[in-house]
């Protein structure tokens, strides 16, 4: 890709970023000044919330599918791999528990009553559903037919038959590798989709966030500015304490040392709300700093489809926002079932703009689909989480490699500290951002969403 292209494709992002600001202001004025009219425009983001439900099967078939074959590629490299596959597993389950504990301590969805507000304006639908047992539940996970869970938007079921295709593909090895590249292409394809709906979200944003605040007056700016404040403090906490604690105690490695050596790449990130533009100077620095190719060759491209602290955090929290807006808070048992299904989905996260709505609409179809609707609440504020959300999983990463390089002895600890200490610096004019050859294996895999 060259320069001018990279440049043209991040203008794109920054035009939608725009319009999606320019959207929720004009939403809250109408709201404000309008509110009768404003809520008649729910439908506007209902509609928008549909068109994102639509693309949920796909997408975590697609990345599930693809994600056990790379998970089985990485493991193949031996230590390396595995170390790295289970740090990551840990640290994602790590994050969506903080994401749901802060959601609980902050409820910063308590006092809309959405459901209340909007049935007066006649477009409340109806969320009665019935009681299910254990039994029932487990069956319901089971499809009629393997095609029938992607086209009847099961998510349970459509996790179901990914798993089973993923494994059946990695047992079949040579010979299942044509099927994967299809999938591989397929995803392209739903990704571009999902690409092409995202340019509607302005519009979504508007409808939804007009409509919330026709409703509920001022009380709905309050709770969005409490749920956007919290996580940005979250991330900052969750870099600081629990990836600067495990990083000082496993390596003696400062966190802030570390962050400051990745100063220009996080300047990067910030203007592009995009992680996926630094990876090539991640890659780059990481050697530079001293951890041995082979280990950031392994981790950094792998960690970016699997370790995403940031986006565990967001679907947590953003879940239990949605479910004290609408008055239908999760049980405890509710959340473990919710947090269990996000550490499978969120490694569906990965892909592009709008992935990272579809795994949240996922859970919440999968636990409450009652809840769905409220989707379109976190589309207004969404844009201006995603800045936090790359943030935190490219630290999270660059984190995952010093320690991976650690724990396997390939990390020159002496070449570290004169990096980090300033006396060696990194020679900028031996990379330049749109350099993409640095990336190794996974031309294809899946890279973090373009909004974190």
């Amino acid at each position: 890709m060259t320069t001018s292209t990279a440049a043209r494709r991040r203008d794109r992002t920054h035009y939608l970023y725009l319009a999606v600001i320019l959207a929720v202001l004009a939403g809250i004025a109408v709201g404000l000044v309008a509110p009768d009219f404003a809520v008649e425009l729910k439908p506007i983001g209902t509609g928008f919330v549909n068109l994102i439900k639509m693309m949920i099967s796909p997408v975590i078939f697609c990345t599930i599918v693809l994600g056990i074959g790379s998970v089985t590629k990485a493991a193949k490299v031996g230590k390396v791999g595995g170390l790295a596959l289970g740090y990551f597993l840990l640290m994602s389950t790590v994050a969506l528990g903080i994401g749901l504990l802060v959601g609980n301590l902050l409820e910063p969805g308590s006092g809309l009553h959405l459901t209340q507000a909007l049935a007066k304006s006649g477009h409340a639908q109806a969320t009665a559903g019935h009681a299910q047992n254990t039994t029932d539940f487990l069956l319901g996970i089971i499809p009629t037919t393997v095609f029938s869970a992607l086209t009847e938007g099961k998510v349970l079921q459509t996790l179901l038959v990914a798993l089973l295709a993923g494994f059946a593909l990695q047992a079949m090895g040579a010979t299942g590798a044509p099927v994967l590249r299809g999938i591989e292409h397929l995803q392209r394809l739903v990704f571009r989709v999902m690409s092409m709906i995202m340019w509607l979200a302005p519009v979504g944003a508007f409808g939804a966030i007009a409509a919330v605040v026709g409703a509920t007056g001022t009380a709905a700016l309050k709770s969005l500015a409490v749920i956007m404040i919290g996580f940005y403090v979250t991330c900052f906490l969750f870099v600081v304490l629990v990836l600067g604690g495990l990083l000082r105690l496993a390596a003696g490695v400062n966190i802030f040392a570390l962050l400051r050596y990745l100063g220009r790449e996080f300047l990067l990130i910030l203007s592009t709300s995009s992680s996926e533009s630094a990876l090539p100077r991640l890659i780059a620095k990481m050697e530079h700093l001293g951890v041995s190719r082979p280990v950031v060759g392994i981790t950094v491209p792998t960690g970016y489809s699997f370790n995403l602290d940031g986006t565990a955090i967001y679907l947590t929290m953003a879940s239990i926002f949605i479910s004290e807006a609408l008055d239908k808070p999760m049980s405890l048992g509710q959340q473990f079932g919710l947090l269990i299904f996000m550490i499978i989905a969120s490694k569906g996260a990965a892909g592009v703009t709008g992935a990272g709505l579809a795994t949240l609409a996922g859970g919440l179809q999968s636990h409450r689909p009652e809840l769905v609707d409220g989707v379109g609440l976190i589309v207004g504020i969404d844009r201006f989480m995603s800045e936090a959300r790359a943030l935190t999983n490219f630290a999270g990463n660059a984190v995952a490699t010093v320690l991976i390089g650690h724990w396997t002895k390939e990390l020159d600890h002496d070449r570290l500290t004169e990096v980090l200490g300033g006396r060696l610096p990194f020679d900028e004019t031996t990379l330049v951002d749109s350099h993409t050859a640095a990336v190794p294996a996974q031309p294809d895999a899946p890279v973090l969403e373009k909004t974190g």
